[in-house]
Formats: structure tokens, sequence, C-alpha cells
């Protein structure tokens, strides 16, 4: 579930194991590029956490974040 705090979504994927985290994220940075959308994340084994904040709009959560975050989960 996706939490927002501190002007950021966030959330944290868990997997089996560093193939499947990495694969994870492969998806999602294509999906990030065609959205012209990028998150802030990080991997640490078979854990890939991601914050979302629209940047340009003064790192705030906004539409483009939601819209983001959403399409994500359909990744999973």
């Amino acid at each position: 579930m996706w939490k927002e705090k501190d002007n950021k979504l966030t959330r944290t994927f868990k997997f089996k194991d560093f193939s499947e985290a990495f694969a994870f994220m492969t998806r999602v940075a294509l999906l990030a590029e065609k959205q012209e959308h990028h998150p802030d994340w990080s991997n640490a084994y078979n854990k890939v956490t991601i914050a979302l904040s629209s940047h340009d709009e003064g790192d705030i959560v906004t539409a483009k974040d939601r819209k983001l975050a959403k399409a994500i989960d359909k990744l999973r």
C-alpha cells in the first residue's frame, strides 16, 4: 500500500529474490519512461522502495505521481 508522507508517495515491494526485484525495477523503468515521470528508488536484495513526487511542481505529490503509482501496482 502506498503511503503519503513528507510530500512523497512511498511503497516498499518485496520479492522472492534479487532477480525478481531487478526484473520489477526494469518494468517500472520502462513504464516511468513512457509517462516521462521518474521515481526515486532503492534496491536491497529482494526489496525495492519507491518514492514519488513531482519535482517540477515543487516536490509535492500530484496527479502524475498517483497515476504512476497506480500503473506500478498493476505490474505487481
